[in-house]
């Protein structure tokens, strides 16, 4: 393969400071799928040598590929099919999009929702409120967080709940006064009965739908590189599949946690991480390994703070707390488990008392296994007690955090929910920085947007992308521009073990970029909100690209 110069460009590189190379370029060469060199157009010149094929990128921006370094790739492209009720504001507004998809499709067996918000809902969900526009049949509606499940009457006697039902380990059936289910499903229960249920429903037509659904979202918006938080069977046989439709590879490189759930039996629970240590040595000597491959194992330790389910030291505003899903005494021989095994374990804690937790059982983990290699993370981290970052920078714990939780338009229940000091300190980006830990950017889709473009302006604003009429939250943890794209792809693609080979523009890395229509450095964060990617390149192959007409190229074709 010949080289490429891209040239007349904005190159913002992502290296650190310190680097000695800075974190601006005006052009770079390519060399099959690696990046030969990355500077001044004349040392490109010099580098691409005779014969190089020429792209003129028309003073266009370009940034290192981003990696959602938090996401769930199978459920994004089953959301981006179901009805989207995030910005239904209200209960009759809700109401009528499930009539209208309803009416859409009458044939359907079942209406699926996602997105929904608590604070859109007058008190308490029930499956009355749905009933009263879809009674005919099941109606399952995923919560904005992927925590809850709103159901209908049809819905409960579909997945054969009633009142002598019991509560699932760590999740929780509404129920009204009288002991009757009331539509609500939360955490384990949500999943244990309508994940579960709908997976059984589900064809691997349908995920391999999802999972190409899933790929051109992302690479429309210059991802590059994911990490999936939930890998089961299924959807590692529904990526298997893609790359047996693509001769051996994927235009997105995919890595993987898999999912550890708490069964409650203690034997059962290590052999879920020796089966997850099986399929992560498999995948590493597969020749797809660049393109799929397991690193960890995923463990929920708790739920989330809008519907008082997150594991807190102090209670909620109404009184109320939870207690966590994995008991410490359950997950620290997990935890020590999979870290004797080189997996990484990434642990949801949204919680201070679950991330407390969750570092007493990497503490735990490295007095029993002693001194190995070992990057584990701690997903959310959406309320986080102070002390926290400096006792993650001195284990070496990632902090995964999604500046798209922390958008204004749907913050008020959060800070509802707390109701005290604690809303003051929520999403503190900068502390993690500040003391010196890894802090890596991701969405978390399909519970938040999946672009990119309007992750990097919450992270830089603390203003709303979904309703920018919003004040900004706690604009104080905002972080300048080229710190939040930073933590988005050289951060987040360190977090999975990947910072030495891609991430970042640099000689000798990962060709992996993206080309914007316009240059937010110069227009404004604002400009984020509207900007498109034109074109998005992995491994050197271009894998998006807008027409030229659409766009308005002005070059940008080679």
């Amino acid at each position: 393969m010949s080289r490429t110069i891209y040239r007349n460009a904005r190159v913002f590189t992502a290296e650190p400071a310190g680097s000695g190379s800075g974190p601006w370029a005006e052009a770079f060469v390519v060399d099959g799928d690696v990046l030969a060199y990355v500077g001044e157009l004349e040392g490109a010149v010099a580098a691409a040598g005779d014969g190089a094929d020429v792209v003129d990128l028309d003073g266009r921006l370009v940034l290192p590929g981003f990696t959602d370094a938090h996401t769930h790739l199978v459920m994004m492209g089953d959301a981006l099919g179901r009805v989207p009720l995030t910005d239904a504001r209200t209960l009759d507004e809700i109401q009528a999009r499930l009539r209208s998809a309803r009416a859409a499709d009458p044939t359907a067996p079942r209406v699926l929702g996602r997105g929904w918000l608590f604070d859109s809902v007058p008190g308490a969900p029930t499956a009355a409120m749905i009933d009263a526009a879809v009674a005919d049949v099941p109606v399952f509606l995923d919560a904005n967080d992927y925590h809850s499940c709103w159901v209908n009457s049809a819905a409960l006697a579909d997945l054969g709940i009633t009142r002598e039902t019991p509560d699932p380990i760590g999740g929780r059936i509404g129920r009204d006064a009288d002991g009757e289910p009331d539509g609500m499903l939360y955490e384990t229960a949500a999943q244990q009965f309508v994940w579960e249920h709908l997976a059984n429903l589900t064809t691997d037509a349908d995920r391999d739908a999802a999972v190409e659904r899933t790929i051109d979202a992302y690479l429309a918006t210059g991802v590059t590189g994911v990490v999936d938080m939930a890998f089961d069977e299924l959807g590692l046989a529904a990526f298997q599949r893609a790359i047996d439709r693509r001769d051996g590879s994927l235009p997105i490189r995919v890595a993987a946690h898999w999912f550890v759930a708490n069964t409650g039996d203690a034997d059962a629970n290590l052999a879920q991480v020796e089966h997850a240590a099986r399929l992560a040595a498999e995948t590493a000597a597969a020749p797809t390994a660049p393109w799929l491959r397991i690193v960890g194992i995923k463990l929920v330790l708790d739920g989330v703070i809008d519907a008082c389910t997150a594991a807190m030291r102090h209670p909620y505003a109404d009184g109320s707390n939870a207690e966590p899903i994995w008991p410490l005494d359950a997950l620290k021989p997990v935890v020590a488990a999979a870290d004797a095994a080189g997996l990484q374990v990434a642990q949801h804690a949204i919680g201070d008392y679950a991330s407390d937790i969750a570092l007493d059982a990497i503490e735990h983990a490295v007095e029993v296994n002693g001194d190995l290699p070992r990057r584990h993370r701690i997903e959310h981290l959406e309320y986080a007690a102070p002390g926290t970052a400096e006792r993650m920078s001195r284990l070496g714990v990632t902090a995964s955090m999604q500046p798209v939780h922390a958008d204004p338009a749907i913050f008020d229940n959060w800070v509802a929910m707390l109701g005290d000091e604690r809303v003051d300190r929520a999403f503190a980006w900068p502390e993690f920085v500040d003391a010196g830990a890894l802090l890596a950017f991701s969405t978390d889709a399909p519970t938040a947007p999946h672009e990119a473009l309007h992750n990097m302006y919450v992270a830089a604003t603390r203003r709303s992308a979904l309703d920018p009429s919003f004040e900004p939250s706690l604009p104080g943890f905002a972080l300048p521009l080229a710190e939040a794209i930073g933590h988005a792809t050289r951060d987040a693609a360190a977090s999975c073990g990947d910072g030495d080979t891609r991430g970042r523009l640099a000689a000798g890395l990962a060709a992996d970029f993206a080309v914007l229509d316009v240059d937010p450095f110069a227009e404004g964060e604002a400009s984020l909100l509207t900007a498109r990617v034109i074109r998005t390149v992995v491994a050197g192959a271009t894998v998006f690209a807008v027409a030229e007409a659409d766009a308005d190229a002005d070059g940008v074709a080679a």
